[in-house]
């Protein structure tokens, strides 16, 4: 199978931030490999924006480096020097006046115009002003902010206030890479493209479904962000939100932008209030001579959670009674995302209950090793009676897509071509991101009123033994890790 690559329209990409960490190990090294791909035009123009004092051959040779080292790019690829040429630079105050007009002149006419706010929120409306201000920034032109997308529905409702004085929805694209990911598009296209889930997708035949995102690594070198955040602010109310709506909403019209986004915002607004019993909060200890979550936040008081579980439910016809499980956790004992659409037994078994297990289980892999999996329950084989086993049905993209697969942009390149072509399928819209916090804000209201303090765990576990709990009291069990 060979992968196709539609190419855009030549375009001015302004990167704000353009010499910060995202720019040089997401950004810029995914435009190198849409560059290379053939995606990306030859005549296209990117402009790094920031407060550093660079010229343009320093910031050649920053970007360059970043590319060789985030990209596994050899300085020696014949590409790279002319995607290099691509590039400049300008030195820009985003809360005074110098620099905008330099970068007014860069911008070129009758082209698409881009603008990635790769900077802290609190600059996000400094730099729409400037844009207007300055007409750098045209009526077509587009924005992309990535979150924190506030802190709760106050401070997005803030957010929100302030893009849109400057700039209408259409023009806004806030970024959730996990929307970006194959295997997350693909979800649409396992539910929607194929007649065989449609009519099973409902309660009467899904006994539960669990979104787990769980990560290796700790918060060393994100503490003092992630301290003021933890788990449900950071990954809950946006990335495993997203993942639970593209399960749980009602076939679009169409797969058009406002389509998609409508039917994700029914869902979030039919998602019930969770009980202080459904939700377990966890905070990982040390291991060995590894510090643990105090240690890297510094603070050894912290109560801000590295770890979330809860059970949610979706209160509409499709939904009624069957629950979402979602986790997520860092230092847990594998990097592991995956959606697990757990389907009931059947009502009843021919094969006597010694024959072995029963039942079926659709499994998306985000990562690693990404595709789609469904187990099936089939006769062992060999002499001796009807016993039952489980087998995968597996479709991991690198063995069933071959070479095709090497060519598939990651979730940041994506996410950005789109951006160049106006789609806003991938991005959320303001009236969601806000429906998401109402949702959010009570669960942590809730806890912090009653002082709930996270239960330890050890690093590379599976979390909290509370978390088992949770599924155990409904004789479920969580996959395991």
């Amino acid at each position: 199978m060979v992968s196709r690559v539609i190419p855009v329209d030549p375009f001015d990409l302004v990167i704000f931030g353009g010499s910060g960490d995202l720019a040089k190990s997401k950004i810029l090294p995914g435009l190198f490999r849409r560059f290379v791909s053939g995606q990306m035009p030859r005549n296209a123009k990117i402009i790094g924006a920031a407060r550093s004092d660079f010229d343009e051959v320093q910031y050649r040779a920053l970007i360059k480096a970043a590319i060789c080292s985030f990209g596994q790019v050899e300085a020696s690829h014949s590409d790279l020097a002319p995607f290099l040429e691509l590039l400049s630079y300008v030195q820009i105050d985003a809360r005074g006046d110098g620099g905008w007009q330099v970068l007014k002149t860069k911008m070129r006419s009758d082209i698409a115009r881009a603008f990635y706010f790769s900077v802290e929120p609190s600059l996000f409306g400094d730099i729409a002003e400037r844009l207007r201000q300055h007409r750098i920034a045209l009526d077509d032109s587009r924005i992309v902010v990535e979150k924190p997308f506030g802190r709760d529905l106050i401070s997005a409702k803030e957010l929100n206030k302030t893009l849109a004085a400057h700039f209408g929805e259409e023009q806004i694209y806030r970024i959730d890479h996990y929307l970006g990911k194959e295997t997350v598009q693909n979800l649409m296209a396992v539910r929607f493209a194929n007649m065989l889930f449609e009519p099973l997708w409902n309660s009467q035949y899904i006994d539960h479904i669990q979104i787990t995102v769980a990560e290796k690594v700790g918060v060393e070198g994100r503490g003092e962000y992630y301290d003021k955040s933890g788990a449900m602010r950071d990954m809950v109310q946006n990335h495993l939100m997203q993942l639970l709506c593209l399960i749980a909403m009602e076939p679009p019209s169409q797969f058009d932008p406002d389509a998609v986004r409508d039917e994700k915002l029914k869902v979030i607004r039919a998602l019930d209030q969770v009980e202080s019993d459904d939700i377990v909060r966890g905070q990982y200890g040390p291991a060995g001579d590894a510090p643990g979550y105090c240690d890297h936040v510094d603070n050894l008081t912290s109560h801000t959670e590295s770890y979330i579980a809860l059970k949610a439910h979706v209160q509409n016809w499709r939904w009624a009674g069957t629950p979402f499980y979602l986790r997520t956790g860092k230092r847990l004992k594998q990097r592991l995302s995956e959606i697990a659409v757990v389907f009931k037994d059947p009502p009843h078994s021919i094969f006597g209950t010694e024959a072995g297990a029963n039942g079926n289980t659709l499994v998306i892999r985000l990562q690693p090793d990404e595709g789609i999996t469904m187990d099936m329950t089939i006769k062992e084989p060999g002499p001796g009676g009807m016993r039952l086993i489980n087998v995968p049905l597996d479709m991991t993209f690198a063995e069933a897509l071959g070479p095709a697969v090497d060519n598939v942009p990651d979730a940041y390149e994506r996410l950005v071509m789109d951006v160049i072509r106006g789609n806003q399928t991938l991005f959320m819209r303001g009236d969601e991101v806000e429906a998401a916090w109402k949702w959010t804000d009570p669960i942590i209201e809730g806890w912090e009123s009653r002082g709930d303090v996270p239960k330890p765990y050890d690093s590379y576990s599976a979390g909290p033994e509370d978390s088992l709990m949770l599924l155990q009291r409904d004789n479920r069990k969580w996959r395991r890790l």
